[in-house]
Order: structure tokens, then C-alpha cells, then sequence
């Protein structure tokens, strides 16, 4: 295999997580409309919020082209938590508003081991770029965090019509940064979408598992602290 000149990056539980919670956002909108509910509460019925979108996912993934679809996927995962604390009739535009939240950067976090792989990176000369499945926000988001500056392009799913694990998306990835898909890799968290497609267009594959919950048999590290010893660089 050739050296690594390239490495790309998914975003969610890869670069980022969200901040401080999901249903902590949730707790606060919910707050600031005049609905004071425990957190507690409200994580009990985060793993049907999850399974919501996992059901979504599985039946069709092609959601992540378009924005609109996209959004209307996590406003129905947020309809479901308001309609089991019992807020039926305003379910719609409370879901809307914490869709509109994780717009904001502040409502995500970078995980402490992003900012130095990425400094270890470009100190290596490899360039680095995202791909990931996320609505068009995707820009704005990271350049609040700070991060922007390091990644020569940045694609999401709904700017450009393509979605992982699509080989087609990785492909475009690599011709906009000026890559060649032998000598790049792809970093992510999901088997199917980042995995499997960074092989099937050619790339280096890495899956992170930041919980040591998998149990698979890639390329897989626990922290971006052995990114390098995985890419063997």
C-alpha cells in the first residue's frame, strides 16, 4: 500500500460529540418554551429518540442528500421525546427548535484528541479533509469550533447530493482536494457508512469506536492518539 498523503475525516462521534447532551439541549428548549421537566425524565426516553433514527436509517439512508429530508428525520426524532412528555400539540415546533440548536456550534464539542491529531497531521504534511453524512450547516459549525482552518475542503452529504457509504462521494472528495484515493484514508465511526465505503472507492479505512462497544475486526482505534500507528505513518 502506498503512504497516506490524505486523510479524511467523518464528523459525529468522530471529531465531535454533542454538548453537553442531547437531552440536555432538549431539557433547555423545552425550558425556555415554559416546560420544566428533569433530566432524568428525559433520558429515559432518549434510546426511542435513537431508535427512531435507526429505524429511519435502516428502511432508507437517502434522507442525507437533501436538506429538507434531513431535517424533517431529526424533527421527527424530536417529536417523539415531546410527544411522550406529553407535549402533543406543540411536538412540531419544539422539534423544530432543537433541530435549529444543533445548528449552533456551541451546542457540540470537539473530543480532546482532535485538535492535536489534527496538529500532528498537518505538521506532517498529510491534508486533511472531511466527508460526512450532515446537512449544510456543516461549515458554519466547524468553523465556530475553530476547526475549519485545518481541513482543505469540507463535504456534507446535503450539499452535494451524495451520501456515504456511496463510492461516488468519496470520489468527489478526493478529486475536489486533488487526492488520490490509494494514497488517502478515510477516518469514521459507522462500519457501513465510513468503512465500507472508503474501501469500496479505493481508500484506507479506519474505524473509530470511542466506546469499545464493537465488536468487529477492521482497522479500528479507540482514540485519534493512534491514528498514525493505524495508518501506519
Amino acid at each position: 500500500m502506498r503512504e497516506i498523503s490524505t486523510v479524511f475525516f467523518d464528523v459525529g462521534s468522530t471529531l465531535l460529540r454533542p454538548h453537553p447532551s442531547v437531552a440536555e439541549v432538549c431539557r433547555q428548549v423545552f425550558a425556555d418554551a415554559g416546560h420544566e421537566f428533569d433530566l432524568a425524565t428525559i433520558e429515559q426516553y432518549m434510546p426511542m429518540v435513537d431508535q427512531y433514527y435507526e429505524d429511519r436509517y435502516n428502511e432508507n439512508d437517502a434522507f442525507w442528500v437533501s436538506e429538507e429530508a434531513t431535517s424533517q428525520v431529526w424533527v421527527g426524532m424530536y417529536s417523539v421525546l415531546c410527544d411522550k412528555l406529553g407535549l402533543h400539540d406543540e411536538a412540531p415546533l419544539l422539534a423544530r427548535r432543537v433541530y435549529e440548536e444543533f445548528g449552533r456550534p456551541d451546542r457540540w464539542a470537539l473530543y480532546d484528541d482532535v485538535v492535536p491529531a489534527l496538529e500532528r497531521l498537518r505538521e506532517r504534511g498529510v491534508v486533511i479533509g472531511i466527508i460526512s453524512n450532515w446537512d449544510t450547516r456543516l461549515v458554519g459549525v466547524l468553523a465556530g469550533l475553530g476547526v475549519r482552518e485545518y481541513f482543505g475542503d469540507v463535504i456534507s452529504s446535503a450539499a452535494v447530493g451524495l451520501r456515504k457509504p456511496d463510492p461516488r462521494i468519496f470520489e468527489l472528495a478526493c478529486t475536489r482536494i486533488g487526492a488520490i484515493p490509494d494514497r488517502a484514508a478515510h477516518v469514521g465511526d459507522h462500519h457501513y457508512a465510513d468503512y465500507c465505503g472508503a474501501l469500496s472507492a479505493g481508500m484506507q479505512a479506519v474505524l473509530i469506536d470511542r466506546s469499545g462497544a464493537a465488536a468487529l475486526d477492521q482497522v479500528r482505534i479507540h482514540s485519534l492518539d493512534a491514528l498514525e500507528a493505524a495508518l501506519g505513518i
